[in-house]
């Protein structure tokens, strides 16, 4: 299927942690293709410099470890249209060394990164299910794999929403395969939560919204970072039949 899908684009976007960085320029990236945009965040400052001057961005406020807070935030979202994306951006990085943690101040993390994961694509799917339709993109991280000091919470809880990613696609892919669900890594950027030096998140938003545009049903379960596809891993024996009949396995771009 084509990228820019007129149906992801006739609908509404709802992307979280959109008053700052990356989200606020996925949110605007997104207004610019088009869509009409709910715009979740917990400053209401914030979001309003969020907000573009076409009215195509609404802010909302929520918190999206606030399970009621997030269900009303999708009410509001609800008078702008049918939801057909969802862009889930929310998160929290504390960088607190581990004796510095309490179980509170982990779950707190834990709560939003993954718990807000899990609540807004919870409540998307009872939308999309309906049409049977969709389009959830996660953004993601690599931290589980090689944990940074002073982040056990964050790399914890970004490690188990990747996995969230492949148990929703166990669960729903066969049953719904054009909601189309994958995992985007936009890299390190020159956000609060990111480095000085890291790449501009109004560059990385045009990459996450190419993707998140892009219906197929073959995305349904893959990872993108950046602009290109990171193809699964493949066992020896995949590998070996590969060499044996000239197959080559080309990853896909978005630029």
């Amino acid at each position: 299927m084509a990228r820019n899908d007129e149906r992801l684009i006739s609908g509404v976007a709802l992307v979280t942690g959109a008053g700052g960085g990356l989200g606020r320029e996925l949110a605007r990236a997104l207004s610019a293709r088009g869509l009409r945009v709910a715009a979740l965040g917990r400053d209401e400052n914030a979001l309003a410099q969020t907000a573009d001057n076409e009215g195509r961005i609404t802010p909302i406020l929520a918190d999206v470890s606030d399970f009621n807070s997030l269900r009303s935030a999708f009410t509001a979202a609800d008078r702008l249209g049918p939801l057909t994306l969802l862009i889930n951006n929310a998160a929290t990085y504390p960088r607190r060394d581990i004796l510095d943690e309490s179980p509170e101040s982990f779950m707190a993390t834990v709560n939003t990164n993954l718990g807000g994961t899990l609540a807004a694509s919870r409540l998307a799917l009872d939308r999309m299910v309906e049409t049977g339709f969709g389009r959830i993109l996660n953004v993601a991280t690599f931290a589980d794999l090689h944990p940074l000091p002073a982040s056990s919470a964050y790399s914890v809880s970004k490690g188990a929403a990747r996995i969230l990613t492949r148990a929703l696609v166990a669960d729903l892919a066969d049953r719904f395969p054009d909601i189309v669900m994958s995992d985007w890594m936009p890299g390190m950027l020159a956000t609060r939560m990111g480095i000085p030096d890291g790449l501009d998140p109004a560059q990385s938003a045009q990459w996450g919204v190419e993707l998140a545009l892009w219906h197929d049903r073959t995305l349904t379960g893959t990872t993108f970072e950046q602009a290109q596809e990171i193809p699964p891993p493949r066992g020896l024996k995949s590998r070996l039949k590969d060499r044996l009949w000239g197959r080559r396995v080309t990853p896909r771009r978005l630029d």
